[in-house]
């Protein structure tokens, strides 16, 4: 599965490696297409591949982390 997400981070996840997480231990892998990351405030727009599962685990990790998950779109491949 692939899925295009923008991600919005808080000031307080800015500076955490939040995206190396991510792809060590839910076994996705992002593909970062667009980002802005300043001082207190960042966003990425990107695709995450991988299993479905791990895809939605890794989702709604990020969630309860307190980043903010927009999915934009529907799959981008199965």
């Amino acid at each position: 599965m692939k899925i295009r997400v923008r991600l919005v981070f808080p000031d307080a996840l800015v500076r955490e490696p939040v995206i190396a997480r991510l792809a060590r231990d839910y076994a996705v892998e992002p593909n970062i297409r667009r980002a802005a990351v300043e001082e207190d405030s960042g966003w990425i727009v990107c695709e995450l591949a991988g299993e479905t599962s791990s895809v939605n685990s890794a989702l709604a990790w990020l969630a309860d982390t307190g980043v903010s998950v927009e999915r934009l779109g529907d799959v981008v491949e199965s």
